[in-house]
């Protein structure tokens, strides 16, 4: 919930997007029909701009909801998917018999006493008061050390992430983990750049800790000292951070330090104090992302005053707890981070926020109860055939290449082979048993579950990989690809109606969730997972001239997107480069899966529906996953932190370099969606 995730490594969506709709039981042997020629804009060619042809309609009739960021198919559905998630929850939470410490008890009380605003709003910030005090009692440096460990256990995350990772070096072995983090800002940049933008982003930060300090009785002097306290501490810790582009390279964050060298890198943090307090004893050895970061955060703990670190600690407090506290916190975090910073004009009602929560913290028992309501059998079965065609397409474009020598080959159709699989739910589900979900206070309960969440973390670290464990919950719309296991993981909530139905044509299957899929396997060879080996250690397994020409076929790539003009008032563009794994996987993953698509009865036969070719259903079904739009402040917010391109372009990038699009829609040569011959990109 809190804590950074160590399994999930690409992603398929940006992570705010993470719901996905799943329709309603019905007959086995009901075909689904699925109208592309609804979203069509006939007055855009597709020639000229498929994105704007393919969804066009769809955009002009689905303005951003008042209380969205944006308005996509991701959003659309995870809207209905969040009211299927309330049933089960709210089945448990209207459960009056149900016995104390049972997954009924657990998720009713927690959800119904995140729904007692008359409480919540009653008790203000009391239910944090203890653990402000607590950083007010902070007398020396030891204390301080304590401090930071105590907070990471139950509230937040101050300076850095403390986390379980499998060792990217002995894959089959779980060690600790640090990651850079301690910022309130999105990212080091906002800190840095100096445009009129950026200047005006730090100065509304400043007026919004200066508010929250006041909320808990800080006078108006007070406030804005402490606030001016926070953006310069924040600023020292940002200029010690990677930059994403930085933090994409595997070999560069992997960094293991035993305790002893922890204390040579960043000496005035006393680490063995830390771990101690923690709870972690001694981890035996640290894998730290950014070495650089820990040796700034030991300079500043004898550089700044104690003062200083009490005031940012309150502030990683604060932020960190705020949507469990009274509605006054809650306003001032919408007002800065979701309608100043992404444009969200109003906040979503809160039993949706609520539901967000318990479905964070009991992830896995609310997945438990979903997927036996809205997962048949039949759709993972469907699922499994797809992803097991797309496996042998792969397998295919990877001999078929001609750019790669048989020797590399060799090694990458023996890390394809090894893949795992995992679909819907996990076969062995998290145990809950051991957290305590009372009728106290919503703040309480979530210190309660972020304990649970640590000592679920500490129980990894030094053991075995646990082969059965999962990175996101069933009910989760998103799927992954982790390098360490060498897995592709696909949950239920994304096997689902419209990117996947299994009574649906195989040309919408294999145009959206065959895209997934592929996508997802094609990260397994992209910039990032090309450097991890079958076992899922980092180990350089390509001869030197295969790793050059991958290379230059990838800076093409970063070439092109970098020419993609995100925000035109402000002049941003896609960094290519940032964002280039998953334009790799998109490009990858729509090949892979139209070729797999190609060995299917449909195709085949070649019969239209609804005026369409099997070919256009594919690409016309491909567009229909990345249909939306976006507010300016969330889209630029996008561009600047993750590294997923926007959806336009995450359509116009792939179908651009693919002659079998080329052929389905009759692209002539010259055409924007036409790259010419020279430029046009083909890796996998």
């Amino acid at each position: 919930m809190k804590k950074r995730s160590s399994t999930i490594i690409s992603a398929f969506v940006f992570v705010m997007l993470i719901f996905i709709t799943a329709c309603s039981p019905q007959k086995k042997d009901e075909f689904v029909a699925f109208d592309v020629a609804a979203n069509i804009d006939s007055t855009v060619s597709p020639a000229d701009n498929f994105f704007k042809y393919a969804v066009g309609t769809w955009i002009k009739n689905n303005p951003i909801p008042s209380d969205k960021t944006s308005w996509t198919a991701f959003m659309e559905l995870r809207e209905n998917t969040r009211e299927q998630v309330r049933e089960v929850v709210m089945a448990a939470a209207s459960n009056k018999n149900a016995e104390m410490g049972s997954v009924d008890q657990k998720i009713g009380t927690l959800y119904n006493i995140g729904m007692n605003t008359e409480k919540i709003e009653a008790e203000s910030y009391q239910p944090i008061i203890g653990e402000l005090e607590r950083i007010d009692g902070i007398s020396n440096t030891d204390e301080l050390i304590k401090e930071i460990a105590h907070i990471q256990i139950y509230t937040g995350n101050p300076l850095f992430f403390f986390y379980s990772t499998v060792d990217a070096k002995n894959s089959e072995q779980v060690i600790a983990g640090i990651w850079q983090g301690g910022l309130g800002l999105p990212n080091r940049e906002y800190y840095f750049n100096d445009d009129d933008r950026s200047k005006d982003i730090r100065e509304k930060y400043v007026e919004y800790v200066a508010n929250m300090f006041n909320l808990i009785g800080s006078d108006n002097e007070m406030a804005a000292s402490q606030s001016k306290t926070i953006l310069d501490f924040e600023t020292k810790l940002a200029d010690a951070h990677n930059t994403p582009v930085e933090n994409r390279n595997p070999e560069a964050t992997y960094n293991k330090f035993t305790t002893d060298e922890l204390y040579q890198k960043a000496p005035g943090f006393d680490w063995k104090l830390y771990f101690t307090s923690l709870e972690a004893g001694d981890p035996g050895v640290v894998d730290v992302g950014q070495p650089k970061y820990i040796t700034k955060i030991g300079k500043m703990v004898k550089s700044e005053s104690l003062e200083n670190w009490k005031t940012y600690l309150k502030w990683n407090l604060i932020r960190s707890m705020t949507p469990y506290l009274s509605n006054d916190f809650v306003t001032e975090s919408f007002e800065f981070n979701n309608k100043f910073l992404n444009g969200q004009e109003q906040i979503e009602e809160r039993y949706k926020r609520v539901l967000n929560t318990v479905s964070g913290a009991l992830g896995e028992a609310v997945g438990q109860l979903y997927v036996a309501k809205f997962f048949p059998p039949e759709a993972k079965a469907k699922a499994d055939q797809i992803v097991a065609s797309l496996k042998v397409s792969m397998g295919e474009s990877i001999k078929g290449n001609d750019w790669m020598s048989d020797e590399t080959k060799t090694e990458a159709l023996k890390k394809l082979d090894a893949f795992g699989v995992k679909i819907g739910y996990p076969e062995k589900w998290i145990d809950y048993s051991s957290l305590e979900i009372k009728d106290d206070s919503y703040a309480a309960n979530i210190m309660r579950a972020n304990y649970f969440q640590h000592k679920e973390t500490l129980g990894k670290i030094n053991q075995p990989v646990r082969d059965w464990e999962w990175g996101m919950t069933p009910q989760t719309v998103n799927a992954y690809y982790s390098p360490t296991r060498n897995e592709i993981v696909f949950p239920a909530g994304i096997l689902q109606h419209p990117f996947y139905d299994y009574r649906a044509d195989d040309a919408i299957n294999y145009g959206a969730m065959g895209l997934v899929i592929g996508h997802e396997i094609t990260h397994g060879f992209d910039d990032q997972g090309r450097q991890y080996d079958a076992d899922g250690n980092i180990r350089d397994w390509w001869t030197a001239e295969d790793a050059e020409k991958f290379k230059a076929r990838a800076d093409k790539l970063v070439e092109q997107y970098d020419g993609y003009l995100a925000i035109d008032s402000l002049d941003l563009y896609v960094n290519g480069r940032l964002t280039l794994g998953e334009n790799i996987a998109d490009l990858g993953g729509c090949t892979v899966s139209y070729n797999a698509f190609t060995k299917t009865e449909q195709y085949k036969k070649g019969e239209k529906i609804d005026g369409f070719t099997p070919s256009q259903r594919f690409f016309l079904g491909f567009a229909q996953i990345w249909k939306g739009s976006m507010r300016e402040g969330r889209l630029e917010t996008q561009v600047k932190v993750g590294p997923h391109s926007p959806g336009n372009f995450r359509v116009l990038g792939p179908v651009s370099n693919m002659p079998q699009f080329f052929e389905a829609f009759d692209i002539p040569e010259g055409s924007p969606m036409r790259r010419p011959e020279d430029k046009i990109v083909k890796i996998w």
